[in-house]
């Protein structure tokens, strides 16, 4: 949720992107949120397919690891590693 409460779209490209920089594997993602890997797989491929609130869960837990996201501002959503990491 944004800070106006409105409920924030995180593509599945910007999941892979965000765990890639990491360098987090699926599983790690998964014990990081207590999904499965098969869940986090599903999240980054197959968009409208996983519930929001793990959609919410998996993005929190990237970003606690360091990754920020960026919305869509015209140049498209990205991520990029948080300052200081």
């Amino acid at each position: 949720m944004s800070e106006s409460g409105q409920q924030i779209m995180t593509p599945p490209e910007q999941l892979r992107a965000a765990r890639a920089i990491l360098g987090l594997s699926q599983t790690q993602v998964a014990a990081l949120t207590g999904r499965t890997s098969k869940t986090i797989r599903r999240a980054e491929t197959e968009a409208g397919s996983v519930a929001q609130d793990t959609i919410a869960a998996i993005r929190a837990a990237l970003e606690q690891a360091g990754v920020e996201f960026i919305e869509e501002n015209g140049g498209g959503p990205g991520v990029r590693l948080r300052k200081g990491q």
